[in-house]
């Protein structure tokens, strides 16, 4: 049977073969994943649909059509018995070359691949092309006459300066993959074709923090999962968002679309970048189910069986830098969505409370919106709704 790149969906036309699972040669068996494929928006894998032995097609790291057959699984056949199959070869690619050298390796007509580079990483420098090319002439050349006196040395370009050499060798080049080039296509079309500004704000969560203490092992056994800050921070969002609801509008167009749901995008940081799966209908999922849902897309990114499905129709973002350190940033909107919510560290602070200076567990809170069509009163509003609700959550936790 033959393994094909599947499609993922009606924009992902091509794919990159990441990671063979299984070597060439090698026993699989059915609904075992063999490859590792990667789009512009997803990685996941591929399982085999028999039993049998893997012959590989396509090599790691080639870019192939969706449909393309990338590999065979000879059904009934032994590994250990059957020959092994010739291993696929990556087109060959001529070794890397220093500016200077690939300028006079032009000029002269020198073949790279002829020519033995003794640079950092095996590249080939303006010596290594100049040795070359003299040897090759000694080799091609009849030996002078005795009285002959020898022929001056030609003239050849000045070698690169030995320190910009060494700072060349010291850099690696690598292709983007094609979840990063469309992460930069994205990030580079939000600055390009949206009016984005960031307002900012402070909430306390000594209360969540509290409530946290006081149900996290009644939580815990109950529903076989922990109680984290991002419910908390879902269910104060979709409330906010009823009362704000422009904040979870979206431009199409000349017509601005106006969503009676609440699809809520949870960025996740992932090895080969950010992915935003959503909570569908959040304002219906209890604390229990958010958490649930959130932990199985973790999964799923990690064991790459993450589907397209997953990432689509979100009509707002919330984003926690505050995993990973991060004190005060300005978020990035998800387009087409309008808003986007940036959670931070939680850090004690000194604060004001009735008159006296007490230390408290505070956040800053950012909120990076269109302002095509949401208003700086509307943005500041919302945000300001969402420091209430997390401020005292009593209400939320226990309609949840």
């Amino acid at each position: 049977m033959e393994i094909k790149v599947p499609s993922v969906g009606e924009s992902v036309f091509e794919a990159l073969v990441g990671k063979w699972l299984k070597k060439n040669g090698e026993a699989v068996r059915n609904d075992e994943p063999v490859c590792e494929i990667e789009t512009d928006k997803i990685t996941m894998e591929i399982n085999a649909e028999a039993d049998g032995v893997l012959t590989v097609l396509v090599a790691e790291g080639t870019t192939v059509k969706i449909g393309t057959v990338i590999g065979i699984i000879t059904e009934g056949a032994v590994a250990a018995g059957a020959p092994a199959p010739e291993q696929p070869v990556a087109p060959k690619e001529a070794p890397p070359l220093l500016p200077a050298a690939r300028k006079i390796a032009q000029e002269r007509g020198i073949s790279p691949e002829s020519v033995q580079g003794t640079g950092r990483g095996g590249r080939v420098t303006v010596d290594d092309l100049l040795k070359g090319e003299g040897k090759a002439a000694e080799e091609a050349a009849p030996s002078p006459p005795s009285q002959q006196p020898p022929l001056a040395p030609a003239t050849s370009p000045a070698p690169e300066p030995k320190e910009q050499a060494a700072e060349r060798d010291r850099i690696t080049r690598t292709p983007m993959t094609p979840i990063r080039k469309r992460i930069a296509e994205r990030l580079l079309a939000v600055r390009q074709q949206t009016a984005m500004l960031t307002t900012f704000n402070e909430a306390d969560l000594g209360r969540v923090m509290e409530l946290r203490k006081k149900y996290k092992e009644h939580f815990q056994k109950k529903h076989g999962i922990s109680l984290g800050f991002m419910s908390f921070f879902v269910k104060a969002c979709v409330e906010a968002l009823k009362e704000f609801p422009a904040v979870n509008a979206s431009i199409d167009g000349d017509d601005i679309v106006r969503h009676h749901y609440y699809h809520i995008g949870i960025a996740i940081g992932a090895e080969k970048g950010l992915v935003v799966p959503v909570l569908r209908d959040a304002d219906r999922l209890s604390f229990a189910e958010i958490e649930t849902a959130i932990a199985g897309f973790v999964e799923k990114i990690t064991t790459n069986r993450l589907e397209l499905s997953d990432l689509q129709g979100g009509t707002f973002s919330i984003s926690n830098g505050g995993v990973y350190g991060s004190l005060l940033s300005t978020p990035i909107l998800n387009p087409p969505q309008s808003g986007v919510l940036g959670m931070h560290a939680v850090q004690e602070r000194p604060v004001v409370r009735d008159g006296q200076i007490v230390a408290r567990p505070m956040m800053y809170l950012a909120l990076s919106y269109d302002h095509r069509i949401i208003d700086g009163r509307e943005a500041v509003g919302f945000l300001k709704k969402v420091k209430e609700y997390v401020e005292e959550p009593e209400e939320l936790f226990l309609e949840g």
